[in-house]
């Protein structure tokens, strides 16, 4: 059945979900060519893109939890595509030379997976959904 036809389409939770499940496997098909998730894959282009960042910046940026971040930098270091480094009470977090090189596969992914959602959606439907949903999330912010 179609979320349209769905007897709760009109309920804002269930078609975001709705929108997230389909939005994630997509995702997880564009990402699976590094064995990455998409948010692992993120995380790492931020630390790449801004070495020496600090977990709680990563957090803000990914909008995700600084506990999720700390689970997502671990699982990182295990596969040797980033460190973490102490300095006083703060740390940072830097990219591996294994992990810098992982950056122009990083980047096809994410223009395959636009590629793959603008197909489906068509690219000005796609920016202005991007674009609403961004709003929608910062005014629902508490």
């Amino acid at each position: 059945m179609r979320t349209t036809e769905s007897k709760y389409r009109q309920c804002l939770y269930f078609t975001a979900n709705a929108l997230a499940r389909k939005i994630e496997k997509l995702a997880l098909e564009s990402w699976s060519k590094v064995d990455l998730s998409p948010s692992h894959a993120y995380l790492l282009m931020l630390v790449i893109e801004e070495p020496g960042i600090q977990p709680t910046s990563i957090a803000e940026h990914l909008q995700l939890q600084p506990s999720t971040i700390t689970r997502l930098i671990e699982k990182l270091e295990e596969k040797k595509l980033l460190v973490r480094t102490m300095e006083g009470k703060i740390t940072n977090v830097y990219p591996s030379p294994k992990g810098k090189e992982l950056l122009p596969k990083l980047k096809d992914c994410v223009n395959e997976f636009y590629s793959n959602y603008s197909a489906l959606l068509g690219k000005e439907e796609s920016a202005k959904l991007v674009q609403s949903i961004g709003k929608s999330a910062d005014k629902l912010r508490g």
